[in-house]
């Protein structure tokens, strides 16, 4: 057993849950960070045989809030000193943790400006890197949630390029400021670059290890707020079994996909494997396009087949007709073991938790 540190959006992100749930059932301790007692409270009630020496939960207050507007209600000044200062309690335990999993880090492509998702990014993930190294001596491996958007070119041609651990998105702090996913592409890059520094730098008595997953799909969490608080990339599953997507399939944008089960538990061998330490992971499991999702859940569930694009509308969610980029996820394999998971497993999975959380999806 394990004593973790698990950090995650509100302590109920997508990713975080999951990964949570796999560290309780590979039998380690978890304490997971929270913004308030309300989802504390939550998340021990939906374990309530756990004693509070194998799950409890820590308050780490959002520093880096976000106002209506869509702008940092705080300074920067303020942002790096209260997100450097964050973990400083949290990596403090009475039983010494020896793993921390930081999945924490904002995931939308709706910044006005690009420095409402850098600066958490960076300053979070470094933030937390430097409270390990001040007070938790005890803790021999970090493991950083990064992206495939810190791994592909999107400026270079798709058609022949595998990529793998070795490749660096090549994005600049002026291209930052592009589009809402530059600005995304730009925080995943430079905070995983950060902490790569950060051990060059700092030389600290723990590993660390990073995942790079692209977007990740498969059953939702059991405490989703609502169907309008789903995780971004599960938002296309959605809009096709509620006919929001039928008269144009979404563009499919990022044609890797991972399971979250699988993602999450790349994460966990990543603590329990010492081989793990210093390498980056491209976790993927196959290509898809939104028009085999379509598909899938037109042949699993004909009760929303009416719902669905068809034809033309279809086009837009297909693979584009001069090719993708292709994948080496032989590390992630190879070294940790992973079990990929088929495209068809993660939406049938997905679909029917979502049922789950709202019946009424179902009803014509």
């Amino acid at each position: 057993m394990t004593r973790v540190l698990l950090t995650g959006k509100r302590g109920s992100g997508f990713i975080a849950t999951h990964v949570l749930e796999t560290l309780l059932a590979r039998g380690h301790s978890v304490v997971t960070t929270v913004r308030s007692q309300q989802k504390a409270q939550a998340i021990l009630d939906a374990h309530p045989q756990l004693s509070k020496d194998r799950l409890d939960c820590a308050i780490v207050e959002n520093m880096a809030r976000v106002d209506g507007r869509g702008s940092l209600s705080i300074t920067y000044a303020f942002l790096k000193l209260t997100i450097d200062l964050a973990f400083d309690d949290a990596v403090v335990s009475e039983l010494p943790f020896e793993a921390v999993i930081h999945t924490a880090s904002p995931y939308h492509f709706h910044a006005k400006d690009a420095k409402e998702l850098l600066e958490p990014a960076i300053i979070g993930t470094t933030g937390i890197l430097k409270s390990v190294q001040k007070h938790a001596p005890s803790v021999k491996c970090v493991v950083v949630t990064s992206s495939f958007a810190a791994i592909n070119n999107i400026y270079a041609k798709a058609k022949g390029k595998v990529y793998s651990e070795a490749d660096w998105c090549p994005i600049t702090e002026a291209q930052a400021n592009d589009n809402p996913a530059n600005a995304y592409r730009a925080s995943k890059t430079f905070a995983e670059r950060a902490a790569w520094d950060f051990i060059k730098n700092e030389n600290p008595s723990f590993n660390l290890t990073v995942i790079n997953p692209p977007l990740v799909l498969g059953p939702v969490a059991h405490n989703l707020a609502s169907l309008s608080s789903l995780n971004t990339s599960n938002e296309r599953i959605r809009d096709l079994i509620t006919g929001a997507a039928k008269e144009r399939c979404p563009p499919t944008g990022n044609y890797l996909y991972v399971d979250v089960r699988d993602l999450a538990l790349a994460h966990v061998l990543a603590i329990e494997k010492p081989e793990a330490g210093g390498k980056r992971f491209f976790t993927v499991s196959s290509h898809f396009s939104n028009k085999e999702i379509a598909e899938i859940i037109g042949q699993e569930f004909p009760q929303f087949k009416d719902r669905l694009p068809s034809g033309e509308a279809l086009i837009p969610g297909d693979y584009p007709v001069d090719g993708v980029y292709g994948f080496d996820n032989s590390r992630a394999r190879e070294i940790l073991g992973v079990p990929f998971r088929p495209l068809k497993e993660s939406v049938v999975d997905a679909v029917h938790s979502l049922l789950a959380f709202d019946p009424k999806i179902g009803i014509q």
